[in-house]
Formats: structure tokens, sequence, C-alpha cells
């Protein structure tokens, strides 16, 4: 811990004008993720302007209640959390299905993980996830949203040529790297929200018809306490498919957690670790009855440590208070609401480049001698996930209903690859 130089370590309490100061920090790096996932989903599963902001309340909520919990009872790191990219990857390969299913499934998710966490069989299904599985898993991710990103980028809703929209998404992302490559400390941590700022107020300037921004009323706040899914529904293929993506983001909570532990030197990781996942579970749980995508511990908090110096658990405190804050005041909802969708597209290609960059390195460090049986266990899943996820809608329309969420879903189809070529042909 020395070597890091912390200001505050684990247990320190700042004063209180410090305190919300470095609050205040985390709350801007916590933002980008819940409003590019948050709109994300909701722009997929409601029309109504108006659904779609209460959606994002209600993940502003969860999130910012997830923070709390964890860090006061769970496993009581400085770790942010976020909505779970791998449970967008379930919610839109099941679009057109039953709303109720998708957050019945991931209720049910949250509760399988809780109690494998507390009963201790976790452990039995770490094996599975070699160093191989654990990268070709983060690389999935980022190939099976290309088609969602797409969509974002070129949104008919939008009415810009789309050779328009993919030079500004061009231009936008490079800029973003450029940026990456010269800011330090703070401002580079909290890059994203920068950019979508600066992006969002380009992108209006360049296309001010499109600037149609929502009125807030007390609807909004009327609305938080509506769409909770009191419909209990199961389709075997959509639990099937979200049973998988539980597994991959439990593995995601673990390294997260293992992670920080390991560089703060914590003790009890065994304890907190247990803790961490299970309230990762119920958490889900109370998502999947909100209606809204379930959280996940992210590996963020490494880097902003290092940068801040301040590693006290309780600087989070006021971050999760400010989220939940936020979820009950509508007209801040109300602009996160009205970034331009290429915008949002643009920032995730630049998320998920950082989440492959993290597999490669995983990969390369994992793996002393890269050899061609490593590359077969890598490409086979990213191939058949690209040829999954690109499927002509003709095609999946010949699939029976229950097999859609499973061979319709070019992440499920790429993590069964995986353990298939990892456990079973080179075993």
């Amino acid at each position: 811990m020395n070597n890091l130089n912390l200001k505050y370590n684990l247990e320190d309490r700042p004063s209180w004008p410090k305190m919300l100061l470095f609050g205040l920090q985390w709350l801007v790096v916590a933002i980008p993720m819940i409003i590019i996932v948050g709109k994300i989903v909701a722009t997929l599963q409601f029309e109504d302007p108006a659904r779609q902001i209460v959606y994002i309340q209600k993940v502003f909520f969860v999130i910012g209640l997830s923070i709390l919990v964890q860090v006061l009872w769970g496993h009581k790191l400085p770790l942010i959390i976020g909505p779970a990219a791998v449970l967008l990857v379930g919610i839109t390969a099941s679009q057109g299905g039953n709303i109720s299913t998708v957050y019945s499934s991931i209720f049910i998710g949250g509760l399988i993980l809780a109690i494998l966490s507390i009963s201790g069989l976790f452990s039995y299904l770490k094996v599975l996830f070699t160093p191989r599985v654990v990268v070709t898993i983060l690389m999935l991710i980022a190939f099976t949203l290309t088609p969602m990103i797409i969509d974002l980028i070129f949104s008919s809703t939008s009415h810009i040529n789309p050779l328009s929209q993919l030079v500004f998404a061009l231009v936008f992302v490079f800029s973003m790297f450029l940026a990456n490559k010269y800011l330090l400390g703070i401002w580079k941590s909290t890059l994203i929200v920068w950019a979508m700022l600066i992006g969002s107020l380009i992108y209006f300037l360049l296309f001010p018809h499109t600037l149609t921004p929502l009125e807030a009323n007390s609807d909004f706040l009327a609305g938080f306490f509506k769409d909770f899914n009191t419909t209990f529904a199961i389709d075997v293929g959509t639990l099937i498919s979200f049973l998988i993506c539980f597994l991959a983001l439990a593995i995601n909570d673990l390294g997260s957690i293992q992670s920080i532990g390991e560089m703060l030197n914590s003790d009890q990781m065994p304890k907190r670790t247990s803790r961490g996942i299970t309230l990762t579970g119920l958490l889900n749980v109370l998502s999947g009855f909100f209606g809204v995508i379930g959280p996940v511990n992210y590996s963020l908090s490494p880097g902003v440590i290092a940068s801040t110096g301040v590693a006290s658990r309780f600087t989070l405190i006021p971050a999760g208070a400010g989220l939940m804050i936020m979820a009950f005041i509508p007209p801040a909802i109300n602009l996160i609401g009205s970034i331009p969708s290429v915008v949002i597209g643009s920032t995730f290609i630049y998320v998920l480049c950082s989440q492959f960059a993290a597999g490669l390195l995983l990969a390369f460090n994992s793996i002393k001698q890269f050899k061609l049986e490593h590359g077969l266990v890598l490409g086979l899943p990213l191939m058949l996930s690209i040829i999954i996820s690109f499927l002509p809608e003709n095609a999946l329309a010949t699939f029976p209903i229950w097999l859609k969420p499973i061979l319709g879903n070019g992440f499920v189809v790429g993590v069964v690859a995986v353990l298939i070529m990892e456990h079973i042909i080179f075993t």
C-alpha cells in the first residue's frame, strides 16, 4: 500500500467537505455507463420518450442503492458499480419478445447467483473459467453488441444523412482516443463524461433540427412508481440465455473484487468476495422487480484510486446517495435523455475497445507461449458469435420461439463454443 502513496486508506474517513469532493469524483465516473446503457435499453424497449426517462430514473436509483449497500455491508471496497453490459447482450437478443420474461430471467439469475455464492457452490463453477475462456468472453461482449452500435449510429429517427452520421462517429471516436493519450489524472478518468457533453453540443450545432428536448413534468416522478415487473413470466430459451450471461457477470464481478483487493492488500478477501457476489445477485433480483438492467462491480476503480490517491470506501457514499437523488430529479434525467444516439453509440465503441484491449492484455499476460491451439480456442467462438449476431431476420424467423434466445444470441453461442473448445476438444 505504501507504493501507492495513498492519502486515505480503505477504512479512513475524510472530513465531510473532502468526502463530498471525492464523492463527486466517483459520481462523475459512475454516470457515463449509466447514461449509455440506460439510454440504449430504454430506447430499445420503449418508443414513448416519457417512459424512456422513467427507465433511466430507475437505473440511477438501483445503481446508487447498489453502491451504498456494497460499500457499507457487501465487499466493503472502493468499487464503482454500473449496469452490466453482459446483460445488455441478453436484453438486445431478446427484442421482440415479452419484456416480463426478460426481467423475470434477470430476477431468477440474480437469485441463483446469490444462492451459489452463499452456499459456496460458486467456487466449483470458477474452474470452468480459465484465462482463455475469460479472454474470449471479454471479446464476445464487444463483438455481439456491434449490431446495436450500428443501429445507434445510423438511427432512423435522426433524419440525418448516413454518411454524415458515419463521419461524425469516426471523428468523435478518434478524438476520444487522442484525448485519452494526452489527458492525465481525474480528467482522464472522467473523459467519457466530457466527451459526451462536448460531442452532444457539437452535434446539435451541426444539426440543430435534431434538438427536441422533452419538457419535464410531474408525470416523470409519478411514473417512477409504475411499470414494476409484477408479472412473473418464464420463457425457457430466454432464461437459459440469461443464465449463461449471469455466468459471465459473476466472473466479471469476481475479477473486479479481487483486483481491487489485491491492489489495496485488503484482509478477509474470501469473506469480502462472498458477500460482494451474494449482494450482486440480490441486487439483480431487485433490478428484475424494478424492470431494469442489473448491476455489476466495475474494474474502473484501480485507475481512479491510483490517480487520486484516495482508497477510502466511505468516499463512495456521497456518490451512491447522489445517484439516488438524481433519480428523483426528472429535469436532470430529461437532459440525459436528449443525448444524440450517435454520441451514445460512438462512446460505446470507445468503451468496448477498452474492454477488448483488456482481453488481449489478459491473453498475453496469462499465456506464456501463444500457440495455434490458443488462437483456435479464441477464434471459433468469436467467428460464430459474429455470424449469429448478423443473421438475417428471415433466418431468425424460422427458429422455434423457445430456441431464438439461445441460438439467436451470438454471445450465448460464443460462450458455449469456447467452453466446448477449452474443456472438451483442447482439454
